[in-house]
C-alpha cells in the first residue's frame, strides 16, 4: 500500500509542470518590467521636449 502511493506519488508531474509555469510567468513579469522602465524614460523625456517646444521653452502651458 505504502509503496503503491510512493510510486503514485513519484509519477506525478503536476506540482512540477506547475512551478514551471509558474516561473516562466516570473521571468515574462521582469521583462515586462525592465521594457517598461527603459520605454518609460525615454517617453518622459520626448513629452518633455514637447512640452517645451510648444511653450518656447517658458514652463508649463497656460
Amino acid at each position: 500500500m505504502i509503496k503503491s502511493l510512493i510510486a503514485r506519488f513519484q509519477k506525478d508531474e503536476s506540482g512540477a509542470t506547475a512551478i514551471e509555469y509558474g516561473l516562466i510567468a516570473g521571468l515574462l513579469s521582469v521583462a515586462i518590467i525592465v521594457a517598461v522602465t527603459a520605454v518609460g524614460g525615454d517617453l518622459t523625456t520626448t513629452f518633455e521636449a514637447i512640452s517645451t517646444a510648444l511653450t518656447g521653452g517658458e514652463g508649463e502651458p497656460t
